[in-house]
């Protein structure tokens, strides 16, 4: 699963104009910062942005079944919480 997304877009015209003076205007750093927040407003308009709560669930599960595929796959493995600990030096009962 992917969470980003890599993409190249070309612009003339109007929305190259729109574009430009976004960013030479100072509402935005970059043009990807502008493209950024134009697609985020797209998704409140539409009704995609009514439920955070949903989408960042969703997210979270996206991202949790990478994690297990991955796991799964052998491409990563996971560290007992004590080994963790151990590495940097905590002991258990000092967190509470």
């Amino acid at each position: 699963m992917v969470f980003y997304m890599e993409t190249v877009v070309r612009f003339e015209g109007v929305p190259e104009y729109i574009l430009d003076s976004l960013v030479s205007m100072g509402y935005f750093r970059t043009k990807t910062e502008a493209l950024r927040a134009g697609v985020l407003e797209l998704g409140k308009e539409y009704g995609i942005l009514d439920n955070p709560k949903a989408i960042e669930d969703e997210l979270a599960a996206r991202k949790a079944a990478e994690t297990s595929a991955l796991v799964k796959s052998g491409a990563i493995k996971t560290v007992p919480f004590e080994d963790v600990l151990k590495k940097a030096g905590i002991r258990k009962k000092d967190l509470g």
